[in-house]
């Protein structure tokens, strides 16, 4: 049935009927809205990151509304619900009342939410995607994917059956110095690529925690928080930001929680080299046994691909010492670089740089000063590309058959060293060979009830 009251004009008279005062949200489904209407969307996990992602990627969306907030912990989900109706009321724009949600489940219920962004812990992620796109509700998704390939494909399933929207949390790609290497690339301006050298953070400062036990806190839903992970004794340490990082039961580490982002970065140039199959091998290091924290710290890892491809990823304290940032003047703890048979480009969230002169020139142009070759970074522009793609004004930028690809480079390396072999992996067939144990690692067990 045709609907001819917008929800913007719904709004608005509902905010003139009651003094401009915020009004409790109208459940008028997306089936029915009008192409001025704003997107409504729902943050799951509201930690430092989706807080931070709600604040510097959402909020600042003219045509969308944040109406959702979820989380396992009571303060969070409560206390970001009532700042963003604060915000709202501030500059005095109509929105629905925010309501905050312990389970993810209540909030995918609601049938006016068109989207969700997903900033939980890392083994949460696909999870609560699948069950988004069940739900028809576009998804954004936090990098690194996830934690297991069967589930990556079982996303892929229900997105593409229910027609949802799909965009990787890799912000780099919405950084215009990254935008213009991506093009030059794919323009063929440094020649055909036959190696890329790859580096991000590893080592952290932070000593790895003993486990500590302790009550779970009131307001803290730690079986939910668990989810689908392994579920062990309960430590304040284990629920920190760190904790779920390092933590080998639900995350990789910065293997794939920072290399996502440098990785992307290649998979988006040269997607069509990286795409076959490919061999892994090479070293790591762990942090010292005895703590909370377990995931490899330190890698040095090369691939070898089928279509002749060479690629070369490591630690940025390997890359410190084994000149791979020699070719700079200006270095940077996270980079690609892409060598060709004209020259090479390497770029990071901080810096652009080639040996050709007249592309050096035109990443010159991105310069805080023009003397230190430091970029003034943003990545703002993520989340009005979600919209955008939603909406249909652009294609998906972020595609998840292309998260698969750079995520999977982080898990074959992360089976490598924990089995000290040399992995092959088909992306045909989903199967990872060269050690007994290697489709077990990349497809974990979920624990019941938090199956998909």
């Amino acid at each position: 049935m045709k609907n001819n009251l917008s929800r913007r004009k719904f709004l608005k008279q509902s905010a003139l009927i009651t003094g401009g005062a915020l009004v409790a949200p109208t459940l008028i489904p997306s089936c029915v809205k009008g192409v001025n209407d704003k997107i409504l969307i729902g943050h799951i996990g509201m930690g430092n990151m989706g807080s931070s992602a709600l604040k510097n990627w959402f909020m600042r969306i003219p045509d969308a509304l944040n109406v959702a907030t979820c989380d396992p912990f009571k303060d969070r989900r409560i206390g970001r619900a009532q700042w963003i109706d604060r915000t709202y009321k501030e500059k005095e724009i109509a929105a629905p009342q925010c309501k905050a949600y312990r389970d993810f489940k209540e909030l995918l219920e609601r049938k006016d939410i068109d989207a969700v962004n997903i900033h939980t812990p890392d083994h949460w992620h696909v999870p609560i995607a699948i069950e988004a796109a069940r739900a028809g509700k576009h998804v954004m998704v936090a990098k690194p994917l996830g934690l297991s390939y069967a589930n990556y494909k079982i996303l892929e399933k229900e997105c593409k059956a229910n027609n949802v929207k799909f965009h990787y949390g890799t912000q780099q790609r919405s950084m215009a110095h990254l935008k213009l290497a991506n093009q030059f690339i794919k323009e063929g301006k440094i020649g055909e690529i036959h190696k890329v050298d790859v580096w991000a953070p590893g080592r952290t400062k932070q000593e790895s925690p003993q486990f500590v036990p302790a009550e779970v806190p009131e307001g803290l839903d730690y079986d939910l928080w668990t989810g689908p992970a392994k579920m062990l004794p309960y430590s304040d340490e284990r629920v920190t930001a760190a904790g779920a990082w390092y933590q080998y039961n639900y995350a990789l580490g910065f293997i794939a929680g920072w290399g996502a982002h440098p990785l992307d970065q290649m998979v988006w140039a040269i997607k069509g080299q990286v795409k076959g199959k490919y061999t892994c091998e090479g070293s790591g290091k762990f942090f010292e046994p005895g703590g909370l924290y377990d995931t490899i710290n330190s890698w040095d890892l090369m691939y070898e691909y089928d279509s002749g491809l060479k690629l070369h990823f490591v630690s940025a304290d390997v890359a410190g010492k084994n000149g791979m940032q020699s070719i700079r003047k200006v270095k940077d703890g996270n980079s690609t670089t892409f060598h060709g048979s004209k020259g090479w480009i390497s770029v990071g969230r901080n810096t652009a740089e080639s040996n050709i002169p007249e592309i050096q020139k035109q990443f010159d142009q991105f310069t805080e000063d023009g003397k230190t070759g430091r970029i003034k970074k943003s990545g703002a522009g993520i989340g009005q590309d979600f919209v955008d793609v939603i909406r249909g004004k652009m294609p998906e930028t972020c595609p998840l058959d292309e998260a698969i690809i750079s995520d999977t480079i982080s898990h074959m390396g992360n089976i490598a060293i924990r089995t000290n072999s040399k992995i092959s992996w088909d992306p045909k067939s989903g199967v990872a060979t060269g050690a007994p144990n290697a489709n077990t690692i990349f497809n974990r067990d979920m624990r019941s009830p938090y199956t998909v």
